[in-house]
């Protein structure tokens, strides 16, 4: 499934065939295409990982971090630049495991970005060892005994922390994935979409069969400021896992906090060199 023109890449993928992020990278440059968001006024922002290879097959400006780091230079480009639409865009383990911090306090702070996760409940790169999210007693090359630790259920953990926007999406289901996105870029504020994405490799359970049994798309009458049914909606997982937008909570964000920002990019800014000798003074 290829990307649209305007922001095909003229790389080869890297990923296996079959693969979900396939229809998810359609999902989102649909989105963006829609939104009418050119390539050039985006960013895209990622961590280590086969998920985090989006940005190469995609034309739009990239940046990859370090494994679980995709947060904090994301952070830096929204305030340097309110301008871009910034998104970023990462596996289940790069994002709750090796970035698990950086997810608890990017919920405080609520800065103004869209944060996707390929959330293959398995690590795909690293050839498939359990992630945070991966089902107890499932069996791996390196628990051939099975996983022997609850999954983290990211939305119930979202939601709990009371995130500004808390969705969750399926590449099984591309239209309706896309209309998430749609809405996680238009929020203002911190956007989690935990997408469930199988990895056709080395995730043998959680698989597309598997997905289509049990997701289902929340109601049109849905009522998404309901923080009591949001938690409710979120803890379900197994026979039925609904799909949409969980909870949405209208919050200051990052930058209204901090005044002296306003949305002038910084590299727009006029800037006066100063004598700072007496500000050493004290020092000596």
């Amino acid at each position: 499934m290829q990307a649209n023109n305007i922001y095909q890449a003229d790389k080869e993928t890297a990923w296996c065939p079959g693969c979900g992020n396939f229809p998810l990278r359609k999902a989102l440059t649909s989105a963006l295409e829609e939104l009418e968001i050119k390539p050039e006024e985006a960013a895209l922002f990622t961590g280590i990982g086969q998920a985090a290879k989006m940005p190469h097959f995609i034309r739009i400006n990239g940046f990859n971090g370090l494994h679980g780091r995709s947060l904090p230079p994301a952070i830096g480009m929204r305030i340097a630049n309110q301008k871009i639409i910034t998104i970023v865009e990462s596996g289940d383990g790069c994002t709750y495991g090796e970035g698990g911090n950086h997810l608890l306090h990017n919920i405080r702070r609520n800065p103004d970005l869209t944060h996707l996760v390929h959330d293959n409940q398995i690590y795909g790169l690293t050839k498939g060892q359990a992630s945070p999210t991966t089902g107890e007693n499932m069996v791996t090359k390196v628990h051939p005994d099975g996983v022997n630790a609850e999954p983290l259920n990211p939305v119930k953990f979202a939601v709990g922390m009371d995130a500004s926007f808390v969705a969750r999406g399926f590449v099984g289901k591309t239209d309706h994935l896309k209309e998430v996105i749609k809405k996680a870029i238009n929020h203002r504020g911190y956007a989690l979409v935990d997408i469930l994405q199988p990895c056709v490799s080395f995730n043998k359970i959680n698989t597309f069969k598997w997905y289509n049994e049990r997701v289902y798309e929340l109601d049109e009458d849905y009522d998404e400021i309901d923080y009591d049914l949001a938690f409710k909606k979120a803890r379900e997982w197994g026979d039925k896992i609904p799909i949409g937008v969980i909870y949405r909570n209208e919050k200051k964000t990052f930058r209204d906090r901090f005044p002296h920002l306003d949305d002038t990019p910084m590299v727009e800014k006029e800037s006066s060199p100063v004598d700072i000798e007496e500000l050493f003074v004290d020092f000596r």
